[in-house]
């Protein structure tokens, strides 16, 4: 079964190696680094320099339909035959965004409120980023669901690091 696998940029490379993903998304504010983990064939990682805000800031980069493009886009050429990661810096907003995300593209039929509660039972910091999850509602024609489904579940417990999850894709 296709697994999406979300984490810090502090756990990607022991989450890699535990989880047996082939393909890696980055989400990290501009400029900052990441080292891929060599199990990562480079045409397999997405890397968007993107911020963690909803709203623009000064010397922030707003998610725009530009990243949410390149997201889908990634997503969809994944082959699901390995596992997938996802991670931002904490493993808070914008990896539980995108894998929130990923899983709506990936499986348009499935409801968005029952995503989004599993993405909560597998792990109580998610916070999916609203800017990211509004521009896919719309992208994904999930006329407001999306969005409803994450305000449903609340923001996740505070935290420095979020909880690494597994979404599985049904």
């Amino acid at each position: 079964m296709p697994r999406l696998h979300v984490c810090s940029l502090a756990l990607i490379g022991e989450t890699v190696a535990k989880t047996g993903a082939r393909s890696l998304v980055t989400l990290l504010s501009p400029g900052s680094g990441v080292e891929r983990p060599i199990q990562i064939r480079p045409e397999r990682h997405l890397y968007l320099a993107v911020s963690d805000i909803v709203a623009p800031a000064p010397g922030q980069v707003l998610p725009d339909m530009t990243h949410l493009e390149d997201l889908l886009g990634f997503v969809r050429s994944w082959d699901r035959a390995e596992p997938m990661l996802i991670h931002c810096f904490a493993g808070v907003s914008r990896s539980t965004a995108a894998a929130y995300i990923a899983a709506c593209a990936l499986a348009p039929a499935r409801d968005e409120f029952a995503i989004a509660q599993a993405i909560r039972a597998a792990s109580p910091t998610a916070t999916p980023n609203p800017r990211l999850v509004a521009l896919a509602d719309n992208a994904l024609g999930r006329n407001g669901r999306m969005n409803e489904a994450i305000v449903s579940i609340g923001c996740g417990k505070e935290c420095f690091e979020g909880t690494p999850f597994t979404l599985e894709l049904n």
